[in-house]
């Protein structure tokens, strides 16, 4: 039978794998890592996304009615314990690479179509599980994050997104952020800097 590439398939030929694997090295993702690698937690996570999985497990059953699939990317079918782990623990600023290059590429032929670029700036709260307050604990409230997005209205693609730690106030990501020649940035009272 002649072998026919999934959508799936077709949608990780997309990815930046050589950004992905540097970052991969640069953070140390796969250090002491025996059971998956971050290849694999990343082709998971793309699944259960794609898929509309709700839940870990329907993730990890999912990937498993699959596995031929993902034989033809290298990858194999995850635990859900063993990606539960993995969602803990490894670097987020891996995917955080990944989705930067993505961006900029996807932003590249929004540039090119668009006289009139407008950028909305803005950041939100995250809140996490208890499963991350060794790391994001920055508060003695809650344990949270907050992500500092810069969004295309026209493409309706966030630019760059920025993960800091809750207490980081907006305006100090805003002015570290590169400002595209000719783009009209809209944001709130929170980037207000009165020095």
């Amino acid at each position: 039978m002649r072998h026919e590439n999934s959508m799936f398939h077709q949608l990780a030929k997309g990815i930046p794998w050589r950004v992905f694997e540097g970052a991969v090295e640069e953070y140390g993702a796969d250090y002491r890592m025996r059971r998956l690698r971050t290849k694999d937690q990343f082709l998971a996570l793309l699944f259960s996304q794609l898929s509309g999985a709700d839940s870990l497990r329907g993730a990890t059953e999912g990937l498993s009615s699959s596995a031929a699939r993902l034989y033809h990317l290298g990858s194999k079918p995850v635990a859900r314990s063993t990606l539960s782990d993995a969602n803990a623990r490894r670097p987020f600023e891996v995917y955080q690479r990944v989705f930067e290059a993505m961006a900029a590429i996807a932003g590249r032929g929004a540039r090119r179509r668009l006289a009139d670029t407008v950028r909305l700036l803005d950041a939100t709260k995250v809140r996490l599980s208890n499963l991350s307050s060794d790391w994001a604990r920055f508060s003695d409230d809650f344990c949270a994050v907050k992500i500092h997005m810069v969004y295309d209205p026209h493409e309706r693609l966030p630019v760059k997104a920025v993960v800091t730690p809750d207490n980081v106030n907006d305006i100090t990501v805003a002015q570290r952020l590169d400002i595209e020649p000719g783009a009209t940035y809209v944001f709130d009272m929170g980037y207000f800097c009165y020095q």
